[in-house]
């Protein structure tokens, strides 16, 4: 009903309880930029991103979450200029094993989008125009029906908005930042809709619900495939024996035992010329 929490309260209080925690550090040039986990190269990263629209209210925000264990290690909210928050997205995203980045392909997030392409960073979240089908970076390149981003529709809003709410519900994804727990009490139900409350954000909010979708679509299913290939290129096989097609009294009919002594004898002869 609107008015509601998307989340559900007593979710929202279990993170309050067992989750969050202050940061590790408090970095950056604005100080927004919160760590509680250093990068670990045994771990596998994911970066979710949204640019602020620059009307003075939205802010720039991004997570980083460990696909392996699905908890968030850093987070920033802020309100730098496009130029900014890309090199920003650039320079911590080398610094956790240079992970994938997903940004919301809005109109200001095709220009931070463009600026991180233009850097050369080489983990670019690319998909299929209208079907969010994952495609390699090195491939969507050369390919005229892909778009880097993650394009938020009315179609793909609920969708994603539905997987954040099925981890949290499930305890799969742990949140460490108070900021995005404030956030949760003011995502509400409006007349239908998943939003912030009139006068709040839902910037991290929304970075976290494409990451869930991310992760539990793109992500798995990718996985799935390589794990599919290899099996399958498991069960071939290469034979090296040697097969004699021809009939007996035939013209190059050599009996393979009689061939293999003779290319023995070949391999002598320079004995016999002396």
């Amino acid at each position: 009903m609107s008015g509601e929490t998307v989340l559900h309260p007593e979710d929202i209080q279990w993170i309050s309880e067992n989750c969050t925690q202050e940061p590790k550090y408090r970095t950056g040039f604005d100080r927004n930029l919160w760590i509680w986990k250093n990068y670990e190269p045994s771990s596998t990263y994911l970066m979710t991103a949204d640019v602020a629209r620059g009307d003075g209210r939205d802010y720039s925000a991004f997570h980083i979450i460990d696909l392996s264990t699905m908890e968030q290690v850093a987070e920033y909210q802020g309100k730098p200029d496009i130029d900014m928050f890309s090199e920003i997205l650039k320079d911590v995203g080398k610094e956790y094993g240079n992970c994938m980045i997903v940004v919301e392909n809005n109109n200001v997030g095709f220009a931070v989008l463009e600026k991180l392409l233009k850097a050369s960073y080489p983990n670019v979240y690319h998909s299929v125009k209208s079907t969010h089908e994952y495609v390699d970076q090195h491939i969507a390149e050369y390919q005229s029906n892909t778009v880097p981003g993650f394009t938020t529709s009315m179609k793909t809003r609920p969708l994603i908005v539905a997987k954040l709410e099925e981890f949290i519900r499930n305890k799969l994804l742990t949140i460490r930042s108070l900021r995005s727990l404030n956030e949760f009490k003011t995502f509400i139900w409006n007349q239908g809709k998943a939003q912030a409350m009139r006068e709040y954000n839902d910037d991290l909010v929304m970075c976290l619900a494409i990451g869930c979708w991310v992760r539990d679509t793109v992500l798995v299913d990718n996985q799935r495939d390589i794990e599919y290939r290899e099996a399958f290129l498991n069960t071939m096989t290469r034979s090296n024996s040697v097969l004699n097609t021809t009939i007996p009294g035939m013209r190059g009919h050599m009996d393979i035992n009689k061939s293999n002594n003779i290319q023995e004898m070949k391999e002598y002869m320079w004995l016999i010329k002396g």
